[in-house]
């Protein structure tokens, strides 16, 4: 399995709310966001892992860059995107065309169901294995709808419902990136319209739910982060 990972988001409400770190670098159960991810994606046997970084972040790219000297199987992209579609976008003329699982980097879950998720989408006959999770604590969640057998059937900014909200997990099929490059094109934005146009695509969408799933968005979800890691 390949590895891909957004961390160009500039952290600007960590950094208003006092955090001095850029996000990716952010210390959470004693190792850096992006430490973790790398660490967690090794152990899983990743092939090659795809990171791409705001310029903007100096001490990130600087961070990653030696860990790309330092590694065979680690390749960084520096460069400003206006969404993380479009990151997506930078990332997907660079990977190699087989599955991929691709996150934020701000993303906080057990490994454990992490690693449950990553071995089922191989006896899944899918285009794209969302994961999922029934904890909601985000400003903005996308609500994810499904029918009986956890096929999804729309992504929605608003609750009507839904059991889960998107995890900001995916594991894609090189396939679907055709529809990446037609949102790209049509000038759309967002990693939930590029969901939304998979579904019109006619692509396979499954849900796969997690227990819990955190993102890092505020300075008071790192101590949840910390509690969350030491409580599994």
């Amino acid at each position: 399995m390949n590895y891909a990972i957004i961390a160009a988001g500039e952290g600007s409400r960590l950094q208003a709310e006092g955090v001095k770190a850029s996000k990716p670098m952010v210390t959470v159960g004693g190792e850096a966001l992006i430490d973790r991810l790398l660490r967690i994606f090794r152990r899983m046997k990743a092939e090659h892992i795809d990171v791409i970084v705001n310029p903007q972040m100096p001490e990130v790219v600087n961070h990653l860059r030696a860990a790309e000297t330092a590694s065979d199987d680690l390749s960084v992209y520096v460069q400003s995107t206006p969404s993380s579609m479009h990151s997506l976008a930078v990332l997907a003329d660079h990977l190699p065309p087989s599955p991929f699982c691709l996150t934020t980097v701000d993303t906080i879950f057990r490994e454990d169901d992490f690693a449950a998720y990553i071995a089922a989408f191989d006896s899944m006959e899918v285009d794209a294995l969302m994961a999922v999770t029934a904890y909601v604590d985000d400003e903005k969640p996308l609500y994810v709808a499904t029918d009986a057998r956890l096929n999804i059937t729309a992504f929605n900014d608003a609750h009507h419902g839904e059991t889960y909200v998107s995890a900001g997990i995916y594991l894609l099929r090189p396939e679907v990136l055709t529809t990446l490059r037609r949102c790209i094109a049509e000038g759309q934005s967002r990693m939930r319209n590029f969901q939304r146009a998979l579904l019109s695509d006619g692509w396979r969408v499954k849900a796969y739910p997690m227990s819990k799933v955190l993102d890092i968005d505020h300075a008071t979800d790192i101590a949840k982060a910390e509690a969350f890691l030491a409580a599994t």
